[in-house]
C-alpha cells in the first residue's frame, strides 16, 4: 500500500524508459511516493541499463541500474504486439501520466502520445524526452549527453584554456533533462486534474543543454560577447572565484559578494588588500586576476586545505577539492544522512545516495530496483486478468 504521507502518493506513472535520462528523472517521482511502473521490453532484455557495467550486484542487476530505478515497479510488455498495445491502453486508463525517453520519432510509432491515448483517458499526460525533439530534421536521430555538451558550447566553457574542451565529470545533461521531464510531468498532471484534459509535453537533451548556456548565452545574444574558459575553473567575471593552491592540494574560494573580499583579507592577515586600488573592487580584481591568484596562492600554500577550511568555513564561501572517496567519506555527508541503505524482499541491500528533497518527520521509501517483470502478474490481476489470461499473454510472448 502507498504511504499516504508521501507527497506523490496516488500518482501512477507509466515509464517507457531506459538507460539514463528517463530513469534519472522518474526516480525523483518514485522517491517521493509516486507509483512508477517501468514498461520493459523483455524481448530485448528489458532496460539495457540493467547490463551497464562494470559494477554489478548480480546478473541483470547493475549498480548503474539500481541508482536510477529504486522504488519502482517493473512490467514486461511488448508494445509492438497488438495484445501488448491493448494491455498498455488498459494500464493507461488507470494512470495519470506516461513518460518516455525514446528517439523522437518513436512515440507516435508506438502509439504513446496524448493524441493516441486520449480516447482511453482524456486526462492522460504524455511526456516525451528525446535527444533532439519530436519535430524537425533530427527527430529520428539518436543522441547522447556528451554530444549535447559539445554542440551547445558547454564543452568550450569547461576545462583550462590551454587544454582541450572538456565534458562535465558526470552525465549532467542526462540528469538535468530527466529532472526537467519529471517537472513537466507534474506540471501537466496539475493542469489535467484542474481541467480534465491531459496533453503532450516535450523536452530534449539538446534543448536542455542549450538552455544551460544561461547567462553566457544572454551575453552573446545581446552584446555579441563570446565567453571562454578561465584558468582553474574560474568565474568569468567575479574574482576571486576559482581554485587556489594550498600546502597539500587545492581549495575553492568564491567571494561572489563584494563584502567577502574584505572578510577574506582580514582572515588571512592581509588587511592592506582591502585598500589596494588593484584589489578593492570586483572591477579592479578582474583586471588583475593574475595578481590575485599569485597573492592567494602564496598565502594559502603556507597551510593545508583542511586547515584553511577550518579557518575560513562559515566566514568566507570555501570548499575543499575532494575525489569521490573523500567526498563520500566526509563527516558532513554522514551528518546530513546522505547515504542510505536500500533493500529488497529477497535480502539484497545496496548503499546509495539519498535524494536531495527532504521531508521532515516523513520516512521515504528505500526499495531496491525491481527484478525484470517483477510486478507484471500483480498489475495484470489488478486489471482483471486471471491466471488463464496471464498464461495466454505469456504464451504469445506479450509478457515475460
Amino acid at each position: 500500500m502507498p504511504n499516504p504521507t508521501l507527497p506523490l502518493a496516488g500518482l501512477r506513472v507509466l515509464a517507457v524508459e531506459q538507460y539514463g535520462a528517463g530513469p534519472a528523472g522518474t526516480v525523483y517521482l518514485a522517491d517521493l511516493g509516486a507509483e512508477v511502473i517501468k514498461i520493459e521490453n523483455h524481448l530485448d532484455g528489458g532496460d539495457f541499463g540493467r547490463d551497464v557495467g562494470p559494477h554489478f550486484f548480480g546478473p541483470k542487476d547493475s549498480q548503474f541500474f539500481e541508482t536510477f530505478n529504486r522504488n519502482k515497479k517493473s512490467f514486461t510488455l511488448d508494445l509492438k504486439h497488438a495484445d501488448g498495445k491493448k494491455v498498455f491502453r488498459e494500464l493507461v486508463e488507470t494512470a495519470d501520466a506516461v513518460i518516455n525517453n525514446l528517439r523522437g520519432d518513436q512515440p507516435a510509432k508506438l502509439g504513446i502520445t496524448h493524441e493516441d491515448l486520449k480516447a482511453v483517458n482524456p486526462k492522460i499526460v504524455c511526456v516525451h524526452l528525446s535527444a533532439y525533439g519530436r519535430e524537425g530534421s533530427r527527430a529520428a536521430w539518436p543522441g547522447y549527453d556528451y554530444l549535447m555538451q559539445a554542440e551547445t558550447g558547454l564543452m568550450s566553457l569547461t576545462g583550462d584554456p590551454d587544454a582541450p574542451p572538456a565534458k562535465f565529470g558526470v552525465s549532467i545533461i542526462d540528469l538535468m533533462t530527466g529532472l526537467a521531464a519529471s517537472y513537466a510531468l507534474l506540471a501537466g498532471v496539475t493542469s489535467a486534474r484542474a481541467t480534465g484534459r491531459g496533453r503532450d509535453l516535450d523536452t530534449s537533451l539538446f534543448d536542455l543543454a542549450l538552455y544551460n548556456l544561461n547567462y553566457p548565452g544572454t551575453w552573446y545574444l545581446n552584446g555579441g560577447h563570446v565567453t571562454g574558459r578561465v584558468p582553474r575553473s574560474g568565474h568569468p567575471s567575479l574574482v576571486p572565484s576559482e581554485l587556489y593552491k594550498t600546502q597539500d592540494g587545492w581549495i575553492m574560494i568564491m567571494c561572489n559578494k563584494e563584502k567577502f573580499w574584505g572578510v577574506l583579507a582580514d582572515a588571512l592577515g592581509k588587511p592592506e588588500w582591502k585598500s589596494d586600488p588593484r584589489l578593492n573592487t570586483f572591477k579592479a580584481r578582474l583586471a588583475h586576476r593574475d595578481l590575485v591568484r599569485e597573492l592567494l596562492d602564496a598565502t594559502l600554500s603556507t597551510h593545508t586545505t583542511a586547515y584553511w577550511v577550518q579557518q575560513l568555513g562559515g566566514i568566507v564561501p570555501v570548499a575543499p577539492v575532494y575525489d569521490v572517496k573523500e567526498a563520500l567519506d566526509s563527516a558532513y555527508v554522514r551528518e546530513r544522512g546522505d547515504i542510505v541503505t536500500f533493500s529488497a524482499p529477497d535480502g539484497r541491500t545496496a548503499n546509495m545516495l539519498a535524494g536531495p528533497i527532504r521531508l521532515p518527520s516523513v520516512e521515504l521509501p528505500k526499495n531496491m530496483a525491481p527484478r525484470l517483470g517483477e510486478d507484471t502478474d500483480a498489475l495484470l490481476r489488478e486489471l482483471g486478468y486471471d491466471d488463464e489470461g496471464i498464461a495466454a499473454l505469456r504464451h504469445r510472448r506479450v509478457i515475460q
